[in-house]
């Protein structure tokens, strides 16, 4: 069996390999790609691999933008994958510090690469587009059949600190359309029917639901279409709604709730309501604590103060809660900006481009880098991962 490559070790080919990886982070954060439309991000990251002795797969599961690109060893053995998002926010941009995923991601595994390059199995870097906005990359991807075979999936997140893990909500991804009649809204609006009307009645309605579910549930949405003139009675009319709540079975009970709502408001002003999904389901968060705390241990010994998040602290949601139910994974959250820093926000984009950022990317990527090379070359490692998932440990780390 091959040994583990030192944290010395690795955090010295990280360090040589920041030139490129800060390369490609700035480039695919100055050119900010949306869902599934990722074609810069996807070539920057891919030809770097290929160079680096990677074999690559372009529009992995039918996803045009996704990739796979793998360092097999000469030798039988676990398959750890490394994923990569780069799908940026409407409107704002590389808000979510995505570039700083994606270069960090490479880096990790090239780093492996060449600190091990013997070692058993495969090391693969997995390019998962469409994360934001409910694309639900990685969910197409492993309903494609992409992730058979891989025993364990590591990436980090950009944030205001750093954690270990934090709790991911369940999240449904809703379209509610009403559709009404349309008439001159002067001469004879009493001959319409407003499906405006209806989507803001709607939003009222669910705003009065706020008081009476889950403090860990979340309702938001926006206006997606409310009509075209100001002279005309909108005939159709939709409200985009993010259904969070802790778990994919709460969020779904608060859905029917939403869909009665919907169904409520159409009847109350003569139109007509349809309720769909705009995006699959993504599942509550499952964080592999062996993983984890792994991970933690090497970022201490690099200098940095890292700990768990609370089981109650605010959470997102993203596909990798899908992932989390199929095999073990970890999803740490890396310090860009300060604290209070809001996700999502004009700061901080800025953030995501600054050496602060790339500094502690070079830390996050040192710290998977230890861990993909723990689970390439320690079976223990692996077998204790495999054991926590199987007893279906929920634990927030």
């Amino acid at each position: 069996m091959s040994s583990s490559p030192s944290l010395e070790a690795l955090s010295g080919e990280l360090a040589a390999l920041r030139p490129r990886m800060e390369a490609v982070s700035l480039a695919i954060h100055a050119r900010p790609e949306l869902k599934f439309a990722e074609f810069h991000a996807q070539q920057l990251l891919t030809g770097w691999l290929v160079e680096s002795g990677f074999t690559v797969t372009a529009g992995a599961g039918g996803l045009d933008t996704a990739f796979v690109a793998v360092h097999h060893g000469p030798t039988p053995g676990p398959y750890v994958a490394v994923l990569a998002e780069y799908d940026a926010l409407p409107g704002i941009g590389h808000g979510c510090g995505h570039n700083l995923i994606a270069a960090g991601a490479a880096a990790a595994a090239i780093a492996v690469a060449r600190t091990l390059p013997a070692h058993p199995g495969t090391v693969a870097v997995i390019g998962t587009p469409g994360e934001e906005t409910g694309g639900a990359g990685k969910i197409r991807l492993a309903e494609a059949g992409v992730f058979e075979g891989v025993d364990a999936a590591v990436m980090f997140h950009p944030g205001d600190r750093w954690l270990t893990g934090r709790p991911g909500l369940a999240a449904a991804h809703l379209r509610v359309a009403f559709t009404g009649v349309s008439a001159h809204a002067s001469v004879s609006p009493w001959q319409g029917r407003s499906a405006l009307a209806a989507a803001q009645l709607f939003l009222n309605a669910v705003d009065s639901m706020r008081q009476f579910v889950p403090p860990s549930a979340r309702l938001h949405g926006i206006v997606s279409d409310g009509g075209q003139a100001p002279n005309v009675v909108p005939a159709g009319a939709a409200v985009d709604l993010y259904v969070r709540d802790r778990t994919a079975g709460s969020a779904r009970a608060l859905v029917e709730r939403v869909r009665a709502a919907a169904e409520g408001c159409a009847l109350a002003t003569g139109t007509r309501a349809e309720v769909g999904e705009s995006g699959p389901l993504y599942a509550e968060r499952r964080n592999n604590t062996v993983l984890a705390e792994r991970f933690g241990r090497a970022v201490r010994a690099l200098g940095v103060r890292i700990g768990p998040g609370g089981p109650d602290s605010p959470a997102g949601s993203s596909d990798i809660g899908n992932l989390s139910q199929l095999m073990p994974v970890i999803h740490p959250y890396v310090q860009i900006a300060d604290a209070g820093t809001p996700a999502h926000s004009e700061a901080m984009r800025e953030a995501a481009a600054t050496s602060l950022a790339h500094d502690h990317t070079q830390v996050a990527a040192t710290g998977l880098a230890e861990v993909v090379a723990a689970l390439l070359t320690d079976t223990e490692v692996l077998a204790a991962a495999r054991a926590e998932f199987a007893a279906g440990s929920e634990v927030a780390v």
